[in-house]
């Protein structure tokens, strides 16, 4: 019965929308402002860059605590630990405590990520920088980061490692959250972040 705790703490913990709480102690509502997003991109465009990066931390920490926890009890392949770091994920797409409207979860996965598997956390961290950097996009670093995660731990686990199931998994939720982003970028319509 520990490894279903730790999934639902992990989601209860993923729900946690540090961006909306940071940003309500501003006296600023984050769903009726700048793109409506919850998380850390919307953060910083409307309350600053220091702003912004405490709550990508914050949204890091909902990943990676959790999945840590389950690492070290249960074991870094064990099932039980990547479905806990997909729920902390999940649980910032999807957050219970705010009527399952959440944000995109990247912070989150790449937390989770570097719990389970730290070297390919800190390439998906490495890519999400340079690209947002260089594209000035955080969409194109989070999608890019996520995949690059993902085919990291393939390459240190292996493919059918748990940790890599759990990377991929955690990218083709980033695909599908940031789907309106993609048809941004499409059409050369996203705005800088």
């Amino acid at each position: 019965m520990v490894g279903p705790a730790f999934v639902v703490v992990a989601y209860l913990m993923g729900s946690v929308c540090f961006g909306l709480v940071v940003a309500a102690h501003h006296g600023v509502d984050l769903r009726g402002t700048g793109s409506g997003n919850v998380g850390a991109t919307n953060v910083g465009r409307l309350l600053g860059r220091r702003t912004g990066r405490l709550v990508l931390v914050l949204d890091a920490a909902k990943g990676l605590l959790p999945t840590l926890g389950a690492h070290m009890l249960l074991g870094r392949q064990d099932p039980w630990t990547a479905a806990t770091g997909l729920a902390a994920s999940l649980g910032h797409c999807y957050p219970i405590w705010f009527r399952f409207k959440g944000g995109k979860a990247a912070a989150t996965a790449a937390g989770a990520l570097l719990a389970v598997t730290p070297g390919a956390g800190a390439a998906a961290i490495a890519t999400y920088v340079g690209l947002k950097k260089w594209t000035r996009r955080a969409s194109v670093g989070s999608l890019a980061g996520g995949l690059i995660g993902a085919l990291v731990s393939a390459a240190l686990d292996g493919p059918r490692a748990t940790s890599t199931q759990m990377a991929v998994a955690l990218w083709v939720l980033l695909l599908w959250r940031h789907r309106d982003n993609l048809r941004r970028l499409a059409r050369g319509e996203e705005p800088p972040s």
